[in-house]
């Protein structure tokens, strides 16, 4: 079989502000691995619920100059899904950052998603192994706490590697679970 170059798809874009934006280069290994331990832990948590998780291919409608590709989204109100993907904010959005994505991430999707309603909005860094949190606060997203899986000879005796979500008084979520590898390096 012939190596065969990967050609961008257009149903892979996201537009922003308007603006089409080719999601390329797809995804490493590890960033989808993040996103699905994710995305694994809220389904988990959420089986029986009304409330349930989307992860990454569902396209997220914030408005008709806005259209994402979130990682995670987790969603209260079902009114919002049809067929061809969520239609207004969900009440969590996960981007599980790349070097071609950040200043996306932290930029124009954060202003975009927190005009919209989204509650909360977590930036997961792979390499770095740290979750950005950020709440809804007068009509904005702003950040809340930034969590950092440090290596065991760093911790202090005080060092917790779990964190809550704002949605759920009893969630508890731990960056060792988010960042575990499937296989050794």
């Amino acid at each position: 079989m012939k190596y065969e170059p990967f050609e961008p798809d257009k149903s892979w874009e996201e537009v922003h502000n308007g603006e089409v934006i080719p999601l390329y280069p797809r995804p490493t290994v590890f960033h989808n691995w993040v996103a699905a331990n994710i995305g694994f832990q809220f389904a988990c948590y959420l089986k029986g619920k009304d409330d349930y998780e989307i992860g990454f291919g569902t396209a997220l409608h914030l408005s008709e100059k806005d259209r994402f590709f979130p990682d995670v989204m987790v969603i209260r109100n079902r009114g919002n899904c049809k067929p061809q993907g969520i239609f207004g904010p969900p009440d969590l959005v996960v981007e599980v950052i790349a070097p071609q994505t950040a200043l996306r991430d932290r930029g124009y999707k954060l202003k975009a998603y927190g005009a919209s309603g989204v509650r909360e909005y977590w930036i997961v860094d792979p390499v770095g192994e740290s979750v950005e949190q950020y709440f809804r606060k007068d009509g904005a997203l702003e950040i809340a706490a930034v969590h950092t899986l440090l290596p065991e000879d760093l911790r202090e005796e005080d060092y917790t590697t779990t964190f809550q979500c704002s949605l759920y008084d009893d969630l508890t979520l731990d960056l060792e679970d988010i960042f575990s590898k499937m296989i050794p390096d």
